[in-house]
This record gives C-alpha cells, sequence and structure tokens, in this order.
C-alpha cells in the first residue's frame, strides 16, 4: 500500500476569510523566516496550522502539520480525513496513510529540506515527534517558531476582528438562551444544551458554507461554580443558588466567549456583597484597558480593588486573555493575558477579555464562584467593548 497520497475530492471550499487575508498572514510570517535565516516552518499545532491554512485538524491520537516555505504552503493530513483538508485548507496537501507506522514522518522527509535552519513550535511537539523529526531530518537545524507565530497571532486583522465580533453577538444570544431555560430544578445539561443549539443555528445562518464545529456551553450552579471550567453536570437548580454562565460559539477555529454570574429566585446579603466587588473589578479593568498599557500593571491595580474588599486571596487566575485562533483544548496566546508577569504592552487591534473571578470556599459565607467577562478590541485611542450581555445584581438574579 502507499505510504503518501493525494485525495482532491470535490472542488476547493471558500474559507471563511478571503484570499488577501491568508495571504497577508504567510507574508508576514515569510519576512520573519527571512530573518531569522529560516528555510521552512513545520508547524504542528491545530492553531497555527488554522491561522495559516484555514483547516482545523481534529487528531486522535495522530501528527499533523503545515509546511511553509517561501514558496510553498501544503499541509499534511491523515487518510482518515480523506479530501476534507484539502477542500477547507488554503494551499496543498499531501496525506499519509495507516499502512505503516511513521508514515507521517516520511511525508515531512519528502516536504521539507534536509538543510538549513527549520523553525518547529517546541510549546507543542512531543519529545518523541522531535527525535523522529530529527532522524528524517539529520542535516537540519531545528529552532523555535512558536513565540514568532504568537506574536503575529495577537494583533488581528480587519476580517479577524469582524469575525470575532459576529462571535460576541453569538455568544449574546446563547446567554439569552440560558436566562430563558433557567428554572427549579432544571438541570445544568438541559441548560446548556438549549443554550448550545441557539448559537450552533446563528452561526449556520450567518455562516452558510462554513464546517459547524465546537460550539458548547458551560452553565454550573451551586458548588460547581468553584471552577472556571468545571464540566456540566445533572445538578438541578436550586433557589438561592449562584449560577456561572459561560457560552462559547466556535467558528472556523476562532473562539469567543461570554460569561456571567447570576442567581437563581434570591442572593443572600453577603453574597451580593461579594458579587458588587467583583462586578466593580470588572467595571475598572473595563477602563483600564487602552493601547500603551502593560498587561501586568492593570492586574496590579485590579489587585488593589480586591485587597480593598479583602477578597484577594480568594482570587482564582488572571484578569483575561487574548482572542483568536483557540478553543478549551487547542491554542493559547500566552504572551497577552492579564497576569503580574506578563509586560506586554497593548496595541490597536489586539483583542482581550476582561474576566475578573473570586471564588468562595463552600466553608464561608457568600460561597461560590464570580465572574464576569467582556471581548475589547483595542483602538487607536481606547478598546470597544463588543459584549451587550449586562452584568451585575441588577439584571441577572433570575425569577
Amino acid at each position: 500500500m502507499e505510504q503518501l497520497i493525494s485525495i482532491e475530492n470535490g472542488i476547493k471550499k471558500s474559507s471563511i476569510f478571503s484570499a488577501d487575508e491568508m495571504e497577508s498572514r504567510l507574508a508576514e510570517l515569510r519576512v520573519q523566516m527571512a530573518a531569522e535565516d529560516l528555510e521552512t516552518v513545520l508547524f504542528t499545532s491545530i492553531h497555527n496550522i488554522n491561522y495559516y491554512n484555514h483547516f482545523v485538524y481534529c487528531s486522535f491520537g495522530r501528527p499533523y502539520g503545515l509546511v511553509v516555505t517561501q514558496e510553498k504552503l501544503k499541509s499534511i493530513t491523515a487518510n482518515i480525513d480523506g479530501g476534507q483538508p484539502w477542500r477547507r485548507g488554503y494551499g496543498e496537501n499531501i496525506i499519509f496513510t495507516d499502512w505503516e507506522r511513521d508514515n507521517y514522518f516520511r511525508a515531512a522527509k519528502q516536504e521539507v529540506s534536509n538543510e538549513g535552519r527549520v523553525g518547529v513550535e517546541y510549546d507543542h511537539i512531543n519529545l518523541e515527534n522531535l527525535k523522529k523529526l530529527q532522524d528524517a531530518l539529520p542535516a537540519a537545524e531545528f529552532v523555535d517558531i512558536s513565540k514568532i507565530a504568537m506574536r503575529q497571532r495577537m494583533v488581528k486583522s480587519t476580517e479577524e476582528i469582524e469575525l470575532i465580533r459576529s462571535g460576541a453577538q453569538v455568544a449574546d444570544f446563547g446567554g439569552d438562551a440560558c436566562v430563558e431555560a433557567i428554572g427549579e430544578a432544571v438541570p445544568e445539561h438541559e441548560v446548556a444544551l438549549h443554550s448550545t443549539q441557539v448559537m450552533v443555528r446563528e452561526i449556520a445562518k450567518r455562516y452558510p458554507d462554513s464546517d459547524i464545529m465546537d460550539t458548547w456551553t458551560w452553565f454550573q450552579s451551586g458548588i460547581n461554580t468553584d471552577g472556571a471550567h468545571n464540566p456540566v453536570s445533572t445538578r438541578k437548580i436550586q433557589k438561592g443558588d449562584i449560577l456561572s454562565l459561560n457560552c462559547f460559539p466556535m467558528i472556523g477555529g476562532y473562539y469567543t466567549a461570554l460569561e456571567r454570574t447570576l442567581f437563581f429566585d434570591h442572593a443572600s446579603d453577603r453574597h451580593l456583597e461579594i458579587w458588587e466587588a467583583n462586578a466593580e473589578v470588572h467595571r475598572r479593568g473595563l477602563e483600564l484597558i487602552r493601547p500603551g498599557v502593560r498587561c501586568c500593571d492593570i492586574a496590579g491595580e485590579l489587585n488593589e480593588v480586591f485587597r480593598k474588599h479583602d477578597l484577594l486571596q480568594y482570587r482564582a487566575f488572571g484578569y483575561g486573555h487574548s482572542f483568536g485562533s483557540l478553543s478549551h483544548y487547542y491554542g493559547r496566546e500566552a504572551g497577552l493575558e492579564l497576569r503580574e508577569d506578563i509586560e506586554t504592552v497593548l496595541e490597536p487591534n489586539m483583542v482581550i477579555s476582561m474576566e475578573p473571578m473570586v471564588m468562595i470556599p463552600e466553608t464561608l459565607p457568600g460561597a461560590g464562584g464570580y465572574r464576569e467577562h467582556d471581548i475589547l478590541v483595542l483602538t487607536e485611542n481606547g478598546a470597544e467593548n463588543i459584549t451587550s450581555f449586562p452584568f451585575g445584581p441588577e439584571h441577572n438574579i433570575i425569577r
């Protein structure tokens, strides 16, 4: 059986992004490659393959790749995907078969020059696969490309911002659906299912020729709100419950989010105090996001607001992160997070969240996880909040 094949099945599909957009991304990458004296780049992560090729792969334990040179753009995909990577991908495609172990590395050997400097993603490729790649290309010098690519992805194009804005609108639809489904004795999973269905249908309406994949909702209640990424459970909503609404539309590999604290029927005085304090931090954070400000300085100032309320020790994570080609199982622009140890200076066309969270343990009054989340697009002189769903006690005590 053949080790490497090609399946050009059907016709090329239009991507969500234009050809000009994709070429612009590649041109910027190639400038950086020339500056770093890189003959070739072999991307392996879902987020970078999506960013430069538009295809979103489903690994299931198989490696994938995208080869970029000054002249070539070619994805390396598994036979199980058939012609989909070629149809949806921007550029050429080569397929490795399962008839013999490590055919992926035979494809890499065929497509990557065995000389000069080759960029790989050290923050993604594992040691076993790096060793196999080195064995396949013994004369090549491998260097890290992940931070260069991340820096490029951190500043969004006009088309990316348009997609993220649309995703934020879809998330608002999901939030409305969550509220619509909330009721006494309603299980978390039923609320989440309703929200996700509404968002998927809205995405299909807005992008009728797109793949529909990976949109989801986490809806938590009571003690389940203590973690931002806790899974949906079968727990039933009770009066007085703290609730956490988390809606995540996925469009073309791009994640957007809406997250809100709610209560069902009523909230205790201590719950209201903590909720108002977290909302105060959120409002101040929205004011601080603007060009020229360092991520760490935003985190430092917001820490002082929590300290004033004696809540800093209950803070759960950083105050926000970048958006783009990422989801709950791939991608992270780690250089653009609102944390004390990140010194990145905010620039126009970056897209970042403001999302303070505190978690009060069950042993204390006001127990639960409190979190608000808005998405902001940095402009020349400030930031535009593209999230419309309201936050705070005056809006989100659901009766």
